[in-house]
């Protein structure tokens, strides 16, 4: 048991260095060598030195102390190791990548380089949020939205991007193409994290009709090991009388599925759709933000009891 449990923190912290590496090569290799501006804190940093002068140097630990301590606060102590252990990491890689340009990618296309760029970062980033680190930055601050609420990690950079991105137009030397390149990088970015982090834990409804019914929910709770609800139908055309099965499952389960089905029933007919958000046993826990106490106020007293 022990040594399973040694295994899994190696795992986690083999599959953070290989995200730290993607994550730095995306910007090394792609993003800065071709120009191409983009959010996040680094972004944010490099707005408060061209507005005020600040180095960067100056900035950028001093925020990510900040969401650092609070990432300790929300997410335990093991968030907050996890992610100086990254940090200190990608801070090593950025200083070494940069001396082999052998690796540097060179476009004319910056479209293209924004989009590569984005996508190589958020498989990156989500490999490193999947085991419970973080790059620092907004990537703290996802995290802790996405724990208290049921806001995935993408839109979280998708809302603070679109601030850090607009305020590129208040640096001199820099327009609205640049913006519009940083944009394009941020959406690549966006959906790309969402898909590595919630593409495995997205879950499909399937709408299961046939005259064998009975038997293939049998064989679902059975064999897969899946709920299966029943609900009376009535074919309007034939006016007989069916039950249509529902099971609700992941989105990787799909094809294991329907081929079951097919197996008892080659004519059944099965709808699939996706579905935003499943709560409850075996799916997700229902998020409803922060509990906050209310003081009670002692009107005998005049003070505010907590």
């Amino acid at each position: 048991m022990k040594f399973n449990k040694v295994m899994s923190v190696l795992w986690d912290y083999f599959l953070m260095t290989v995200g730290s590496v993607i994550f730095c090569m995306a910007w090394t290799s792609f993003v800065i060598p071709n120009g191409v501006a983009s959010g996040g804190l680094t972004g944010l940093c490099t707005i408060i030195q061209y507005g005020t002068g600040i180095p960067i140097g100056w900035t950028y630990p001093v925020l990510n102390v900040v969401l650092l301590l609070l990432g300790f606060l929300a997410l335990g102590k093991g968030f907050g190791i996890k992610t100086v252990y990254v940090i200190a990491l990608t801070s090593l890689l950025f200083d070494i990548l940069p001396q082999f340009p052998q690796l540097e990618v060179m476009m004319d296309e910056k479209l293209l380089v924004a989009l590569v760029g984005g996508l190589m970062e958020s498989v990156g980033i989500g490999l490193v949020l999947q085991r419970g680190g973080s790059t620092g930055g907004t990537d703290i601050i996802a995290m802790m939205i996405n724990k208290y609420w049921p806001v995935s990690p993408g839109k979280v950079y998708l809302y603070t991007d679109i601030f850090i991105i607009s305020s590129v137009l208040l640096v001199p030397d820099k327009g609205l193409v640049d913006m519009i390149y940083a944009y394009v990088m941020m959406l690549g970015f966006s959906f790309g994290v969402d898909y590595v982090l919630l593409g495995n834990k997205s879950s499909i409804q399937i709408l299961i009709f046939s005259s064998k019914y009975q038997e293939i929910a049998d064989h679902m709770i059975n064999n897969v090991q899946r709920g299966v609800t029943a609900l009376e139908s009535v074919g309007w055309y034939s006016q007989m009388e069916s039950k249509v099965l529902i099971v609700i499952a992941r989105k990787n389960q799909m094809n294991e599925i329907v081929n079951e089905v097919k197996s008892i029933d080659k004519k059944a007919f099965i709808s699939v759709s996706t579905t935003m958000s499943v709560y409850g046993e075996g799916f997700e826990e229902v998020k409803t933000g922060l509990k906050v106490k209310k003081p009670v106020w002692n009107k005998q007293q005049g003070i505010a009891n907590e």
